[in-house]
């Protein structure tokens, strides 16, 4: 049996708050049955190494957004780890540092279900072992990697990654990389590769070889139609949501959906605010910035750009967030009083993608993610203890069992399976 934590945030519609009337009581009723019946899969979620301690680690309900505590709570029974590195320059100086970067993280992750917790939470490299693993009552997590700079020029590293668990992998992130470019090359029209460098399309040659799941998530859009082109396995989007709907370059227009439909990949809708609604999330985070810069004043805790902050070494960077959460923590009645008068990104603004990309592409090709301790959080869905609020809207817009099974879990893990299919057919070759 699962015990959830609801917020009362954005549980129905807009800004209402849940209500013991009967019509709402069946409708969580409903949904919790759903909720504890399906695999549901958040497909990424950031990792800060310093939460993989012997003294501190996922054991602990950390004020992370994703810790075990948190996963149990809310009903989150698959968390993506991701191993993360920045982008910088194209040298093996570069190339060295992002691959240790890496190291650590794998590290990390692999330290936290083999000591730290290897009662509570197992690491999967397929899809029967996400279903066994959850058939055993446990929770489950997997890897992903965030940026194949780390790669350096040496694509024997891809097994390397994959041996250590990786299952998926995006060839850039904000810059372009020795392999692909980025979608932050639409700020300035300024391209590297026109796409994918040589390397590019032999990563995505060797990563079907040894069925590593291709991540288009953060490449450019020319970059992920010759993924398509190139592939002979499904692509996935692992926290992208629809341009249609917020015309943000880290969203997927029409042109790119339809191709998942038709290649059949997942497109794993992302829990982003600016991803989700960019006036709504500007609007409101410009009004909570003036509350904890007047909040931080009074505690003598200055609140910084995040320019300068993104700058920082990662000690820095973490002392600064430790302070930060303390302005956080003292505003937080303020802040919900503001909710009152400027509406956050919420659940429901969320669901609305859902329902674009499902209507576009079809129940098989959605999915579900947060980026959560990454940047991502709305409004109902904040961190992992308020996954179950997901699966109310989803039954509230009328998504029956069997679609809700699909978009939580279901397709990500069909797309796993036919990945490794591919795989196996061409080793065999």
């Amino acid at each position: 049996m699962r015990y959830y934590i609801l917020s009362l945030m954005t549980l129905l519609a807009g800004n209402t708050t849940f209500s013991q009337d009967s019509e709402n009581s069946q409708l969580l009723e409903k949904a919790t049955a759903i909720h504890e019946k399906v695999i549901t899969i958040d497909t990424h979620a950031d990792i800060n190494v310093n939460n993989f301690t012997d003294t501190r680690n996922y054991t602990q309900d950390l004020e992370t957004q994703v810790n075990l505590p948190k996963m149990k709570e809310g009903g989150l029974d698959v968390a993506w780890f991701i191993v993360y590195t920045g982008q910088d320059e194209l040298t093996q100086a570069g190339y060295e540092k992002a691959y240790q970067n890496a190291m650590s993280k794998f590290e990390a992750i692999h330290k936290l279900v083999n000591e730290h917790a290897p009662n509570e939470i197992g690491l999967a490299t397929s899809a029967t072992e996400v279903r066994e693993l959850v058939k055993h009552g446990k929770l489950v997590g997997m890897i992903g990697v965030e940026n194949a700079y780390p790669l350096g020029e040496d694509l024997g590293n891809i097994e390397k990654f994959y041996n250590l668990g990786a299952r998926y992998m995006s060839l850039s992130h904000n810059g372009h990389s020795q392999l692909s470019d980025s979608n932050t090359g639409e700020a300035d029209n300024v391209w590297l590769h026109n796409g994918l460098s040589e390397l590019g399309k032999e990563a995505v040659v060797e990563m079907n070889r040894l069925g590593m799941m291709i991540d288009v998530s953060h490449p450019s859009k020319e970059a992920i139609k010759q993924m398509f082109e190139i592939s002979k396995a499904p692509l996935i989007a692992s926290h992208s949501s629809a341009r249609a709907l917020c015309d943000h370059s880290r969203n997927l227009d029409d042109e790119l959906l339809l191709l998942f439909k038709k290649h059949g990949g997942v497109v794993q809708t992302v829990a982003f605010s600016a991803y989700v609604n960019t006036e709504k999330h500007n609007a409101f985070n410009a009004a909570q910035l003036e509350v904890h810069k007047a909040v931080g004043e009074k505690m003598g805790i200055k609140v910084l750009p995040r320019d300068t902050i993104r700058a920082m070494d990662n000690d820095t960077r973490t002392a600064y967030y430790n302070e930060y959460r303390k302005i956080t923590n003292a505003a937080a009645s303020q802040i919900e009083k503001l909710k009152e008068s400027i509406s956050p990104v919420n659940v429901s603004d969320f669901a609305d993608h859902i329902d674009y990309m499902v209507e576009l592409i079809g129940i098989d090709h959605v999915g579900i993610s947060s980026d959560f301790d990454g940047g991502g959080g709305i409004d109902g869905w904040n961190n992992a203890s308020e996954t179950l609020n997901v699966t109310v809207e989803l039954v509230k817009r009328g998504y029956t069992e069997e679609e809700i099974e699909k978009l939580w879990g279901g397709n990500l893990l069909r797309v796993l399976d036919e990945v490794e299919a591919v795989a196996r057919k061409l080793q065999k070759s």
